[in-house]
């Protein structure tokens, strides 16, 4: 007969409410901790080409994600000749106004990688705590930040590796030579249909030779983001199965033996 052995449930050293991140030199952003008072999870959240963070702020907030902190992040740079507010990641448009085929976003991934510090280091997240959302140019500068940080840290250390990542439409901008694929899950959301939120078998293939677990999700006909409860339902399973869960205080675990 299999002999149990019953024990405190492990807790998580780090505090169950984090600091407020403190990034005004880098981004422009709007934070909010989780709604159930446990910041185990952060979920950060990349808009897209000519967008704004607060669109993406109210989206962090009607997910109602359990123990989850959210953090809606601007891009820094204005979309030039525009007077509305609508920012890019990384310059964009070429002199006559036409879309850079090849951008270049190494400015906002060293700006990114410097927060992901700030938010290791002095408010306590652990990276593999740590979760990103992005649309189109977000979804990339997603994606492109999940392969730095791994080249980084991960790759020699697999628990400072992100949580997961969900790209909406956004491929890398590079052909990705990793020795070791990054193991931080991947689900990229995409419109076979669509002008705009297609993904053509070259992305796909990028991103599956980056990372070693992406999953794909075709939506519904339409563009933009999963509006509809079929494009959302396996986003949601792949946060339900990515995100952590903390230890409430007072549980015990149980543990088998041998026989």
């Amino acid at each position: 007969m299999e002999s149990l052995t019953v024990q405190p449930a492990l807790e998580d050293p780090s505090p169950r409410v984090k600091p407020a991140p403190r990034i005004q030199n880098l981004f422009r952003h709007i934070y909010h901790a989780s709604e159930d008072g446990t910041d185990e999870n952060l979920l950060i959240l990349f808009h897209g080409l000519g967008d704004t963070d607060v669109p993406f702020s109210k989206l962090g907030k009607q997910l109602h994600l359990p123990q989850t902190a959210t953090i809606s992040l601007r891009a820094p740079e204005k979309v030039p000749y525009l007077y509305e507010e609508a920012y890019q990641w990384y310059e964009s448009f070429d002199s006559l106004g036409e879309l850079l085929a090849r951008p270049n976003p190494t400015h906002v991934l060293d700006l990114l990688e410097n927060f992901l510090r700030h938010l290791t280091l002095e408010c306590h997240w652990r990276a593999n705590r740590i979760h990103l959302f992005g649309f189109g140019q977000g979804g990339s500068v997603a994606v492109e930040l999940g392969l730095r940080w791994w080249k980084a840290q991960g790759a020699q250390n697999p628990e400072a590796r992100l949580g997961s990542i969900v790209s909406v439409a956004g491929p890398l901008l590079s052909y990705p030579t990793p020795l070791t694929p990054c193991s931080t899950p991947v689900l990229v959301f995409y419109r076979p249909t669509s002008a705009t939120t297609k993904l053509s078998t070259g992305d796909l293939t990028a991103l599956k030779k980056g990372y070693e677990g992406v999953q794909e999700v075709q939506g519904s006909d339409g563009d933009g983001m999963p509006r509809l409860k079929e494009d959302w339902e396996p986003v949601m399973r792949f946060w339900s199965a990515n995100l952590s869960r903390r230890n409430s205080s007072g549980l015990y675990e149980v543990i088998g033996g041998g026989r």
